[in-house]
Order: C-alpha cells, then sequence, then structure tokens
C-alpha cells in the first residue's frame, strides 16, 4: 500500500517539476531561452547547446543575433518566440513559425497567422549572450555530417588557439571515423597545446606538428621557435628548428608538384587553342588572322546554348529587329548538361564558318601569304564587330558547370577540375585528330594534298573539296578551345586577340606542319612560363622573359623544334 502511494507522489513531483534542460530539444532550448529575462538563466540554457550536431541551431541562433528571431503576445500575454519564413505576401505579411517546435503560429480559430517584422519586438541579445551564441555555433558545425565542415570548424579553433576548447577537441579526437578531420584535429590540438600546454606537452606538439608538417602552423612553429629561443630552452628550440625545416621540405615539395601540374594546365590551354591553327596554318600554310576570332565563334556559341538551356535570351542583331531564344529552363544536371551539348556544336559552328570563309576567301589565295594574310586580318576585324553588333561591347558570362567548379587537395596540392579537364581535354582531341589523319581516307586525302598538290589532283583526288574540310576542321579545333575557353575567361569580341599571338608562337617554336611539335611546344612554353611566374613571383616578368626566350630559340633554329621535310601549298 505504501509503494504505490510513494509512486503518485514522485510523478506528482516530476508533474511540477521544469522539464530537465538535457532532455529539452535545441529549439524548446532556444525558445525558453528567447523568453526567459534574467541572463545568467539566459546563458546555461545557451550553453546546453553546446556540442550538439542539430543543424538548426545554427539557423536559430544566427537569427536571434540578426534581430530576425521575435517575441510574439498572445492574448493573455505570454510570449512566443517565432521567425518569419516563406515569401511576403502583398500586405507585407510573412508566415509565422514558432521557434519551440517549428509548427506553423495559428490563431483560436486555427488560421495560421500572418505577421508584418517590423511591428514584432525582436528578442534581446546583450554582448555576453552573443559571445555564448558564437562559442556554441564554434562547436555545431563539429558534428556536421559534412568532413569539410568539421575540418573547418576545427582549424578555426586550432587557429584560434582556444585553450577552452581543448578537451572539446581530445574528446572529438577519440570518436572521430574520417582521417581527414583526425590530421585537422591532431594539428588543432598541437597548436593550442603549444600556446597553453607544459613543457611535455609543448615537446609533444611540436613532434605532432613535424609529422604533419602541415603548411598552415608554420606560422606558429616560427613564433614558437623564438620564445623557446629567447627562454634559452635548447631542447624545445631545437624541436621546433626540426618541425620547421619539415614544414619548409614539405612546401617545397608541394610547390614543385604544384608547378608541374600548373604548367601541364597552361601547355594543355595552350595546345587545345593552337591546335587548328596548327591545321590551317602548319599543314595548308594559309597564315589565317581570324583564327582568334574562330575560337570567339565557339565560345559565343557555348554561351547561346547556356542561355537556352536556362531561361532563354533576347538578341537584337544590328538593332534593327529582335530574336527571341526560348529557355528551357532546365536545372541540377539538366542544366550543366548545356556543356556537353555545346562542344559539338561548338566544333560545327566554326567548321561552318571557316568553310564559308575558305568558299569566299581563302581558296583564291593559297599560294599567296602576304595577301591571306592582309585578307583574313580583314576578316578578322569585321567578325569582330560582327560580334559587337550582336552581342554588345561587353563581355558576356559563361558560367561553369557544377562538374568544372570547386577543387580537391591531394598532399596540399590544389588540382582544379577546370584544369584537369583541359589536360584530359587536349589529350582526346590530339588522339582524335592523329586517327583522323592517319586512320581515315580523309585524313589520308589530307596528307596527300598538302604534300603535293598538283600530284594529288592528277591522281584524281578533288583537291579543293579536300583543302574546304581542311580548313574546316582546323576551324571546327578552334571552336572547341573557344568551348573551353568560356569556361575559364569571359567571353568578348576581343577574345580571340588574346589567344591568336600564342596560337602562332606555339606552332611556329614546334615546328611549321608538325603536330609532335606543336604538342612539344605547347607543353613546353607552359612549363616554363608557370616556372618562371613561380620563381620570379611576377607573371609579367615571366610572361616577358618567356616571348624573348623564343625569340632567341628562333634565331638559333629558325625552323623550330621538328623541322617537317615535305611540300606544302605553296612549294
Amino acid at each position: 500500500m505504501r509503494l504505490p502511494l510513494l509512486t503518485l507522489i514522485l510523478l506528482l513531483a516530476a508533474a511540477w517539476l521544469p522539464m530537465n534542460a538535457a532532455e529539452m530539444t535545441s529549439r524548446e532550448l532556444i525558445a525558453k531561452a528567447a523568453v526567459t529575462k534574467a541572463n545568467p538563466e539566459k546563458l546555461a540554457l545557451l550553453n546546453q547547446l553546446a556540442g550538439r550536431g542539430d543543424p538548426e541551431i545554427k539557423i536559430l541562433l544566427s537569427a536571434w543575433r540578426e534581430d530576425s528571431l521575435y517575441l510574439f503576445a498572445e492574448p493573455d500575454g505570454a510570449k512566443v518566440p517565432v521567425v518569419l519564413a516563406g515569401e511576403k505576401d502583398s500586405t507585407g505579411l510573412f508566415a509565422a513559425v514558432r521557434v519551440a517546435d517549428g509548427s506553423p503560429l495559428v490563431d483560436a480559430s486555427g488560421t495560421p497567422v500572418r505577421l508584418a517584422p517590423g511591428k514584432l519586438p525582436a528578442a534581446e541579445h546583450t554582448s555576453a549572450l552573443r559571445r555564448a551564441m558564437k562559442a556554441v555555433l564554434d562547436l555545431v558545425d563539429l558534428s556536421d555530417p559534412d568532413p569539410l565542415k568539421r575540418i573547418q570548424a576545427v582549424s578555426t579553433l586550432g587557429f584560434a588557439q582556444a585553450a577552452d576548447k581543448l578537451p572539446v577537441l581530445k574528446a572529438l579526437l577519440e570518436k572521430e571515423k574520417e582521417p581527414r578531420v583526425i590530421r585537422a584535429i591532431r594539428e588543432a590540438i598541437a597548436v593550442i597545446e603549444l600556446k597553453v600546454g607544459d613543457r611535455a606537452a609543448k615537446l609533444g606538439a611540436l613532434l605532432t606538428l613535424k609529422e604533419l608538417h602541415s603548411l598552415s602552423s608554420a606560422d606558429f612553429l616560427k613564433s614558437a621557435q623564438k620564445e623557446f629561443e629567447t627562454s634559452k630552452d635548447a631542447e624545445l628550440a631545437d624541436a621546433a628548428r626540426s618541425a620547421l625545416l619539415a614544414v619548409e621540405e614539405h612546401r617545397t615539395a608541394v610547390n614543385f608538384w604544384g608547378t608541374l601540374f600548373r604548367g601541364l594546365s597552361a601547355g594543355s590551354v595552350l595546345l587545345v587553342v593552337a591546335i587548328g591553327l596548327a591545321i590551317t596554318f602548319g599543314l595548308m600554310r594559309v597564315i589565317n588572322m581570324a583564327h582568334g576570332e574562330m575560337i570567339a565563334v565557339g565560345a559565343y556559341t557555348t554561351y547561346l546554348v547556356q542561355n537556352v538551356f536556362g531561361a532563354g535570351m533576347a538578341l537584337s542583331p544590328f538593332g534593327k529587329f529582335t530574336i527571341t531564344l526560348p529557355g528551357l529552363n532546365a536545372s541540377g544536371f539538366a542544366y550543366d548538361a548545356y556543356f556537353l551539348v555545346s562542344l559539338p556544336l561548338s566544333f560545327f559552328t566554326a567548321a561552318a564558318v571557316g568553310v564559308l570563309l575558305e568558299r569566299s576567301v581563302i581558296r583564291f589565295l593559297y599560294r599567296r601569304p602576304l595577301e591571306s594574310l592582309l585578307a583574313t586580318w580583314g576578316v578578322s576585324l569585321v567578325l569582330q564587330q560582327v560580334f559587337r553588333l550582336i552581342f554588345g561591347a561587353n563581355n558576356v558570362q559563361v558560367a561553369s558547370p557544377t562538374f568544372l567548379s570547386g577543387n580537391f587537395t591531394v598532399n596540399d596540392v590544389i588540382l582544379g577540375w577546370n584544369r584537369l579537364f583541359v589536360i584530359g581535354f587536349a589529350v582526346l582531341i590530339i588522339i582524335g585528330v592523329w586517327l583522323l589523319l592517319t586512320r581515315t581516307p580523309l585524313g589520308l586525302l589530307m596528307r596527300a594534298v598538302m604534300q603535293n598538290r598538283t600530284m594529288a589532283s592528277c591522281m584524281g583526288v578533288r583537291t579543293e573539296r579536300v583543302n574546304m574540310m581542311t580548313f574546316g576542321l582546323g576551324s571546327g579545333l578552334a571552336g572547341l578551345a573557344g568551348a573551353f575557353v568560356s569556361q575559364i575567361s569571359n567571353v568578348g569580341p576581343s577574345l580571340g586577340q588574346n589567344y591568336i599571338v600564342d596560337c602562332f608562337m606555339t606552332v611556329v617554336v614546334g615546328g611549321v606542319g608538325n603536330l609532335s611539335g606543336t604538342i612539344v611546344s605547347a607543353v613546353g612554353i607552359g612549363m616554363v612560363d608557370q616556372s618562371l611566374q613561380q620563381i620570379l613571383l611576377n607573371p609579367v616578368l615571366g610572361k616577358i622573359l618567356v616571348l624573348v626566350a623564343i625569340i632567341l630559340f628562333l634565331q638559333w633554329r629558325p625552323a623550330g623544334i621538328f623541322v617537317t621535310r615535305g611540300r606544302g601549298l605553296e612549294d
């Protein structure tokens, strides 16, 4: 009889006791803190949020700090913390959501309440509360499912050398499974202990930093080395010096591989934009000054395709009439697929323009290099003006698809997706051109006509058609290059002029008429250019030295790296 009575008394007591903070949800804690008047109680409630990985904490505390968390007064005078959500209606009101449970705020009849932010009092916050919120927010990301966010949060605490976060980081190290996050936690703990630890802890921190050889720890190690040398602690000073040496050796390796990668990608960009000229100028010996505009044709084609996949666009060519291109309003991967569609379209559009140029101008100027140079230069100017009349004088922006944005890191060497793409893109283009020239009947006819046009004609080859197709191929490759160039720079009427000198430089240095020479030349120029920029820390001076080196090289070897033995159209 006494036991049921005792149980009943305990249950009644529990019903009257306030809810245990540990059992409250994050929303309930924030809502209770927002309406609590005493700051010590507010701080105690906010501190209960520390270490919770609830993503709603970040949203609600950020709203509170930005005065976007409001207190709605019920008819009975009770305060209800709310945030406003959704779109503003015609009367300037928003839907209100209860902070405590995320449910819509409704009136007595169950109708959703809509509120105006200017007529609601915001929840108050003091500097002490804001510091408490920041401390909570610093720890929220430590429990984020995304490893990158956890690494960023750990690094923030480590670089701040926040001694009060050391127990949290040590506890996190025991349960973390992701190797990259574990490495970041070890580094953060070592950097903090380097400042606040005892002598044994500092020595252990130096050994850890030497093992990790993280570049970001270099400044902390330099400061620690000065401190230990000043205090005449030889053992710690030697340990700091050794750790710093390991970091600098790692930095040298990172710079070497980074420069190698950037040089390879820069050479690939040169190769992509020059491979078309290697055919029109190298094989056909036509000095095509409009090659850069073929690149621009490909870039503008990509721009048009992007807009068609998006919201569409309206063009007003020559200001006389308007052409409206409807948009597909695609999103996600369907929108990103615009770039894959634009690749073949850029090729065929530029090839068509090239064929038109060859049929209307170039075919009358074979074996007349000076006249072809002047004529194509004039065509270049005309095409630039046409671009201005259609697309305007200002540059247009082509957004990169998601799969070409961002980068990843291998042992501190940053590898950009777009640069990796251009390397693979250049390899595919070279393989495709090589297969076309050596494994197809069209390639056989091209080589026959380029080597001896008269003899090929006597053998029944329709040389004019082959010339047209060869020039179209070179122009199409330039358009393909334009599709990629649109991803790394703005597209404008003068886009081609930024690359035409580099194109001729690459083809001439490699050896006119030799595709292998073009490949070696492009990669070599890219590597030398990036190496000089890394050594001199001055891109302009590095570019000047590259041009001077090319001039001296051509003085010594006018025919380029590989001399082609054969006869061109002008022979």
